[in-house]
């Protein structure tokens, strides 16, 4: 970014509740009150609609704009059709697309017709008046306009901007909205799909991204796929679940399911037999339900859970509800913490006053600690916010008797797997970076520090 100010000419615009540091360098720095994004974003959408700041042959070729939207859906009195005040949820049937004979979208190319999502979109952004903007944001009326401005610009073909959010935006009760109302505001100018352009995320983590891109979230197979459930038997039903149909004759489909799933499936066991596709599906796991980390401690908080490894995570100081949390991991047995440095959750026994107000005599969890690497101190690779891969070399060796995770997962894993018994001087802890003869437990102290949080330790 200051690559880009410095040497290309680029304009940097801030909007913030505080002065940051970044907003100490930009072109434009604009206030606003914490939790009003959609607001300041809706105003923007306003304006940009009001003045013909809309890059409209993009608009029409890539987006639904033109796509006629049912007749029973509404907005009144602040809620979209289909709303259930029992349940406080959306019932979207009426959501819908207008379709015809053959299942396609209707579409209006002149974009008049007022059931078309352009003129719904009209309609519901009209509201967002600069004035409006100002009350509910607390920004400047001119500050604001000055920001619209700046968005509007990069309408015309021959620019493009980016908008770049942080965890202010997704760790919100309104999070994905946040993020979807700025994406409209991206198609309305052209710039998805654009180099340059697009809604990026500043990941304040060392290599989030790498979760989903490397199929390391339960819920996912390769190339962002939802992967199959219980209910999905067979290879047909997964299929047919999960593609999605084409709303226009002759529409591209990312997310044609049978072809992108068809091909990793079956070279799950190609190199074991030949024994057709069905056995090649029947070797993905079906998941039974969700296993992301909220549901995860939802378990150990109900029992169902005895031990935890905790690598690379703070979860007293990353979830929500602090209390149970704690609780939860009260309730463990043992809970080991693979980690270059102490943290509350590897602390969640100890009181710490109001900062942590617990009784350790009470809590007969055992706390392992096995030190890590820092991200610095391990080479490989990551991936960055825009799916680059990138290689990295190792800064230092990692401080103290601390091993890299995969030194520390390695060797768990090969003595779980040993034929035979062995004692824990056969098993002495070896540094790949230090060669020579194998230390025991007598000349070199194991690579681990443990705390039982019980009474007077």
């Amino acid at each position: 970014m200051t690559e880009a100010l410095e040497h290309r000419k680029a304009k940097l615009v801030v909007v913030d509740p505080r002065f940051t540091r970044s907003a100490a360098v930009a072109d434009y720095y604009a206030p606003i009150r914490v939790g009003t994004d959609i607001a300041f974003l809706g105003g923007v959408i306003n304006w940009m609609l009001a003045n013909n700041k809309v890059h409209m042959d993009y608009v029409k070729a890539y987006t639904n704009a033109s796509f006629l939207i049912r007749d029973d859906f509404d907005f009144k009195d602040g809620l979209f059709a289909g709303y259930d005040e029992a349940k406080r949820s959306y019932d979207k049937t009426t959501w819908a697309y207008q379709l015809d004979k053959e299942g396609y979208a209707l579409v209006d190319e002149t974009l008049e017709n007022p059931r078309c999502v352009w003129q719904l979109m009209k309609s519901h952004y009209s509201r967002y008046t600069p004035e409006v903007v100002e009350k509910v944001c607390g920004t400047p009326k001119e500050q604001f306009l000055k920001v619209a401005e700046f968005i509007g610009s990069t309408s015309t073909p021959d620019k493009v901007m980016t908008i770049c959010y942080a965890l202010g935006w997704t760790q919100h009760s309104h999070g994905s909205q946040n993020i979807r109302t700025m994406a409209m505001i991206q198609l309305l100018l052209g710039n998805i799909g654009r180099a340059g352009g697009g809604v990026n995320a500043l990941r304040g983590h060392s290599n989030v991204q790498g979760i989903t891109d490397m199929c390391t979230f339960s819920a996912n197979l390769p190339g962002y796929m939802v992967a199959p459930t219980d209910a999905d038997t067979t290879f047909a039903d997964f299929a047919t679940r999960r593609t999605p149909k084409p709303l226009r004759p002759n529409q591209m489909n990312f997310g044609r399911t049978s072809e992108v799933v068809r091909q990793p499936a079956e070279g799950l066991v190609r190199r074991c037999c030949d024994q057709g596709e069905r056995l090649a599906y029947d070797w993905l796991p079906k998941r039974d339900g969700a296993y992301d980390v909220m549901d995860t401690f939802e378990r150990i908080h109900q029992g169902k859970i005895n031990g935890f490894v905790m690598q690379g995570f703070n979860p007293l100081a990353a979830l929500p509800n602090k209390k149970k949390v704690g609780a939860a991991m009260a309730k463990l047995k043992w809970l080991v913490v693979i980690e270059p440095l102490k943290n509350e959750t590897s602390e969640f026994w100890k009181n710490y006053g109001e900062l942590n107000n617990v009784k350790p005599e009470e809590i007969a969890t055992e706390v392992i600690r096995l030190p890590a690497s820092c991200f610095a101190e391990d080479p490989g690779t990551f991936t960055n916010s825009g799916r680059v891969i990138q290689w990295h070399w190792a800064g230092a060796d990692p401080a103290g008797e601390g091993k890299t995770d995969r030194e520390i997962i390695g060797q768990i894993f090969t003595r779980l797997r040993a034929p035979t018994p062995r004692t824990a001087a056969s098993f002495p802890i070896r540094s790949s970076r230090s060669p020579g003869p194998t230390p025991t437990r007598r000349t070199r102290r194991p690579r681990r520090s443990c705390a039982r949080s019980t009474a007077g330790r």
